[in-house]
């Protein structure tokens, strides 16, 4: 069974830091790009950010470039995402996902961990 259980998510000031964490299992890691996505009240769902399964390569939207790493350590099977400088534009639901099409099109997605950013 695939199971992504995202964690790292809490209530920080704007211009502070969090670190997402996304655990994977169920499936091989390498297989699968894997990505954060976000959801905010009233909003559609945005793809954030993505990796690549192929070369490493990295995908970020526009409104986080230079503020937010994607990460993957294989060995333990999980992705980060560590968030600098948050605004509270940022203040969502984070999910992470998977799927072998850059994160166009995910198969597997986790629960979510909530990220609210303060004034």
């Amino acid at each position: 069974e695939v199971q992504l259980v995202e964690s790292g998510g809490g209530l920080v000031q704007a211009g502070g830091s969090l670190r997402l964490s996304c655990a994977a299992s169920g499936f091989t890691f390498d297989d699968y790009d894997i990505g954060w996505f976000r959801q905010a009240p009233g909003k559609e769902r945005e793809g954030v950010s993505c990796i690549s399964r192929v070369d490493g390569s990295t995908y970020y939207a526009d409104s986080v470039k230079g503020r937010f790493t994607i990460s993957s350590d294989n060995a333990k099977n999980t992705v980060y995402l560590q968030m600098n400088s948050l605004k509270s534009e940022d203040t969502a639901v984070y999910y992470c996902a998977v799927d072998r099409y850059y994160c166009t099109g995910p198969q597997y997605w986790g629960r979510g961990t909530q990220v609210t950013v303060s004034s």
